[in-house]
């Protein structure tokens, strides 16, 4: 699983929460050593701590840090996730940027899991979408796939998807198709739908992906047997707990999901101190 370079996005985050200093870790003297864990409050699926070690390589390279869990990890509640020791102005500097990162990207990364688990069994594959916070992209995405679920593209420049605007922008489902294939040979072409009729004129066009969007289950179910196969199908819109295993159901390859990266609820987790 290939992981983002967390550096410039912590430097960012740094400059913006510390900015020309901390005032009131200054308070504490300079020579002060401190020891800090950090524990889970509720159970998750761990992510980031490649983000939270660079918040406190980039403060001061004296920080030791020595982690009980990975990236991948399921944590249980009250359970030691890592120990930091170190000067007590640096903890205490960059506490809040370090957890910051840890549990947004555990939340994206236990959101993730749970989709993953709601359709085991069945052929459908949970993805993400563009839908990520500003700046975050990579390591949203990297969170998603540690949390078992797969990437859609990354962003504009590596797949083409062709929607209702791109569409009537270019007059019609076939000629939108048959333009991407001309302009971006090798490239992955995928096409939004949205009732049967569009499906039919999609499928005579040969794109690698229709997307299926706002189908009802009856029409999911009667695009897999149209299709046959012939071309990957995913379901998109109006996808949540009580609805994505039936949707997995109707035989669908992939069902996309803007609320893993978008609707984020921070996972708790505390850093306790103390001095030594």
């Amino acid at each position: 699983m290939q992981m983002p370079d967390p550096n410039p996005g912590v430097a960012l985050a740094l400059t913006e929460d510390v900015g020309n200093g901390d005032l009131t870790a200054a308070l504490i003297p300079e020579d002060a050593q401190a020891e800090a864990t950090v524990i889970s409050r509720e159970p998750a699926v761990l992510c980031g701590a490649a983000w939270f070690d660079a918040v406190f390589r980039q403060l001061d390279s004296r920080i030791a840090i020595e982690w009980q869990v990975a990236d991948g990890d399921l944590v249980t509640l009250d359970q030691l996730l890592c120990t930091l020791r170190g000067p007590a102005r640096s903890l205490l500097t960059g506490e809040r940027t370090a957890l910051n990162f840890l549990q947004m990207l555990s939340s994206t990364a236990t959101l993730a899991r749970r989709y993953a688990d709601a359709v085991a069994g069945t052929r459908a594959t949970i993805l993400d979408t563009r839908k990520t916070l500003p700046g975050l992209r990579l390591a949203q995405k990297y969170a998603v796939r540690c949390g078992g679920c797969q990437n859609h593209r990354i962003g504009l420049f590596d797949a083409v998807l062709i929607k209702e605007n791109h569409i009537m922008a270019a007059g019609s489902i076939s000629n939108a198709i048959t333009a991407a294939r001309r302009l971006h040979p090798g490239v992955t072409v995928e096409v939004e739908v949205e009732n049967v009729a569009e499906l039919e004129e999609a499928l005579a066009a040969h794109p690698d992906t229709i997307m299926l969007d706002n189908f009802d289950l009856t029409a999911m179910a009667e695009a897999v047997k149209i299709t046959g196969g012939r071309v990957k199908l995913e379901a998109s819109g109006n996808v949540n707990f009580d609805t994505v295993r039936s949707i997995a159901e109707t035989g669908v390859d992939y069902i996309s999901i803007g609320g893993l990266t978008k609707d984020v609820r921070a996972i708790d987790l505390s850093m306790r101190f103390r001095t030594l």
